[in-house]
């Protein structure tokens, strides 16, 4: 058996990083097992599906390096969808409801007033032809609940969360069309996965109830139901939900706005909830290896967001130059080698060019100082050797050591703290800036 799984997104949003997670989820088990991924745009909703979004979401996916094997539109679809429809209403599994909003909460805030739980009584199927006709004349539109076959218990061996036991005698009959005769997410997803041969559904945890409602439904429509694969959901690092201040901004601004290389992302988002520690990889495959669903806790995953600035920068200390090259105009490798340690994003390589060929404002508390080790630099051009030999007459002819000697001409020649190792440093500079900036 070939494995095929899903990524289902809605085009009316922008992804984050919890659609991410599952669509990470889904294409790392696909690469590992040689099968397909398959991304399927779930846009029955045509008044808030955009093309924009749709376009932002590919956008999202391809900087992130996962790239799909098949793709359509569930829009496209919409014949197939109906004629399931009329093979279900004229099985009687299909069955129209007239209840309002408002009277299905009345229904429920009864039944948990009686201690029972709210489940929907199925009192649509006692209606004659005359109460819907009726019903209808007043200007009702129903909406269509798919019958369960109850009582039952549906069963299966989750490839996360173990032997999963559902009792269906205690769930409503699912509403599966509006009243508006718009589909719900839960029917086109079955015929999907049925007409696509989806062998595995790798979701959160919060769909393992409707796991077991559309178990049924795989059966009532001809298929068979996949295996099945429920991840425990994310938090905020202390167990709040996620929000923006937690890290959870759209892929489209990490891709645009943060300057987080790709990988950062990846890493974390593979790793996360996990029991594998979280570390920086500059490339997917050894996630692709090692990757296994025995490693999924169970325990909620708790999102930190700035272990994507840790792993950008240790990302970036371990890529080599041929991976960047193409996104540093002007670079050359011999700089890249001299910055590299010192990044947290790729964005700082400009600043260092910029402190690099100036101008500088240089740092000079003490001119007096500064003056001094200026007539100790030694003559000729800057070498990998004039660090060295510069500091070690310094030290030997003015008495200095340590920190007192090293910060100064360190704020006198870059402006900065801190930054890569002055004597690699130094020959970018050259001989002429160094003395001017010495000067002040």
């Amino acid at each position: 058996m070939t494995v095929k799984v899903r990524f289902a997104p809605s085009p009316t949003g922008k992804l984050h990083v919890g659609n991410i997670r599952a669509a990470l989820v889904n294409w790392l088990f696909a690469r590992q097992q040689g099968g397909d991924f398959v991304l399927r745009i779930d846009d029955t909703d045509l008044e808030r599906s955009t093309k924009e979004n749709e376009d932002a979401i590919k956008a999202d996916l391809t900087w992130l390096g996962l790239e799909w094997d098949e793709t359509f539109r569930q829009s496209e679809r919409f014949d197939r969808y109906n004629e399931v429809v009329e093979k279900l209403k004229s099985e009687g599994r299909l069955y129209p409801c007239y209840e309002t909003a408002d009277e299905l909460d009345m229904k429920r805030k009864i039944q948990m007033g009686r201690g029972m739980p709210p489940v929907y009584d199925r009192a649509a199927l006692e209606l004659s032809e005359e109460e819907r006709a009726g019903l209808e004349a007043e200007g009702r539109k129903p909406h269509w609940r798919f019958k369960l076959d109850t009582p039952a218990r549906v069963d299966w061996v989750d490839l996360i969360r173990g032997d999963v036991s559902i009792d269906l005698a205690a769930l409503s009959d699912p509403i599966l069309i509006r009243e508006d005769g718009s589909f719900l997410y839960t029917l086109p997803s079955v015929v999907d996965d049925v007409d696509f041969g989806i062998t595995h559904i790798v979701r959160g945890e919060d769909h393992v109830t409707n796991s077991a409602v559309q178990v049924q439904i795989f059966e009532a429509v001809g298929g068979k139901a996949p295996e099945m694969a429920h991840f425990a959901l994310m938090t905020g690092k202390g167990g709040e939900g996620l929000s923006k201040r937690h890290g959870a901004m759209s892929i489209e601004e990490y891709r645009e706005t943060s300057g987080l290389e790709a990988m950062s992302v990846v890493s974390l988002m593979a790793r996360v909830g996990t029991s594998e520690p979280i570390e920086p990889f500059v490339s997917a495959g050894p996630l692709i290896e090692g990757f296994d669903f025995g490693k999924f806790s169970r325990s909620t995953a708790k999102l930190d967001p700035a272990d994507l600035d840790v792993l950008n920068a240790k990302i970036l200390h371990m890529t080599p130059f041929s991976e960047v090259a193409d996104r540093l105009a002007g670079v050359t490798e011999e700089f890249w080698n001299v910055v590299q340690p010192n990044l947290a994003k790729l964005s700082d390589v400009s600043d260092w060019q910029a402190i690099v060929e100036g101008p500088v404002v240089p740092k000079i508390e003490d001119p007096e100082h500064i003056a001094k080790v200026r007539e100790l630099l030694p003559e000729g051009a800057i070498t990998a050797d004039t660090w060295g030999n510069w500091t070690s007459s310094i030290k030997e002819q003015l008495g200095v050591k340590g920190r007192a000697l090293f910060m100064p001409l360190r704020q006198a020649i870059t402006g900065q703290d801190h930054g890569p190792d002055m004597g690699v440093l130094l020959p970018l500079i050259g001989r002429d800036r160094v003395l001017e900036r010495l000067n002040g």
